[in-house]
């Protein structure tokens, strides 16, 4: 209970031990809900109780063991809620907002053939990349609109809108995302250092493996340092009919040419 907390509610219940060892019948068995205020400042508190439980005749003769009569109480707070609730943090949806128009915005980023606006402060905050560009040494500190290259205007856009928001755009509506996308989107989140889009992307690609698609994954995951992905398509491919089955995908005769050493642990793993 916090200092501010003027009263408490509770469930509370009474019931008697028989002499046989087992709680007492229904009849004695005493619950009820009571709200109990804290009086004046030196933190007096009301009392309360029943003032009738059983008679004592009764409990003499089902009850008493040994000149003892063993009472039980169990007593459950309810925490209440707060006076005044305070509403989820919608900064995410409100920095979302600047993606959707121009005004201040102060760099442009050339991709592809199209042209994407956003704002220096909020780039440098989320990536040490994008810092290292906008506010270091390099040329592209003092160039007002900057060309990127190796990625797709759809990837950009999409891990501009985690920058903002802290999660994938459209996610509430659909998880929809394709496995070309989210391995655009993890080249792109390795590329400036956006470790949370790195290991959402690894999620997502995993809850689609499957023998068609975990060579490629194998691949991505170990090109990105994704150590976890790189665990678990491994425990996928020790499976020996997954690894019969993925043998024959052109994902893994790309993870043959590109890692050979992984190719060797996997021949261990299945093994062993």
């Amino acid at each position: 209970m916090s200092k501010t907390t003027r009263r408490i509610r509770a469930v509370i219940e009474a019931f008697v031990i028989g002499s046989n060892g087992n709680p007492s019948t229904p009849d004695i068995l005493q619950r009820t809900f009571q709200t109990f205020e804290i009086n004046g400042d030196k933190g007096r508190h009301d009392s309360w109780g029943w003032n009738r439980f059983a008679k004592g005749t009764i409990l003499e003769k089902k009850f008493l063991a040994e000149r003892h009569v063993t009472f039980v109480c169990a007593i459950i707070l309810i925490d209440d809620k707060p006076a005044i609730l305070v509403p989820p943090s919608d900064i995410g949806a409100h920095l979302g907002r600047l993606l959707d128009h121009t005004d201040g915005t102060d760099v442009s980023f050339i991709v592809g053939d199209e042209t994407v606006h956003a704002h220096w402060a909020v780039l440098a905050a989320r990536s040490p990349v994008f810092r290292a560009q906008l506010f270091g040494s390099m040329s592209e500190a003092t160039m007002s609109s900057i060309r990127l290259h190796d990625i797709t205007p759809a990837t950009f856009k999409v891990m501009l809108g985690f920058i903002y928001m802290d999660e994938l755009p459209g996610e509430d509506e659909s998880d929809d995302y394709s496995t070309e996308m989210l391995q655009n989107l993890l080249a792109a989140a390795d590329l400036y250092a956006l470790d949370r889009l790195k290991v959402i992307c690894d999620q997502k690609l995993w809850n689609t493996v499957s023998v068609d698609t975990v060579a490629t994954m194998l691949a991505c995951a170990e090109t990105y340092n994704c150590q976890e992905l790189k665990n678990n398509c491994i425990d996928f491919f020790a499976v020996e009919a997954n690894l019969k089955e993925a043998m024959f995908t052109d994902g893994y005769a790309l993870l043959l040419l590109k890692f050979p050493s992984i190719t060797a642990e996997l021949k261990r793993r299945v093994r062993a």
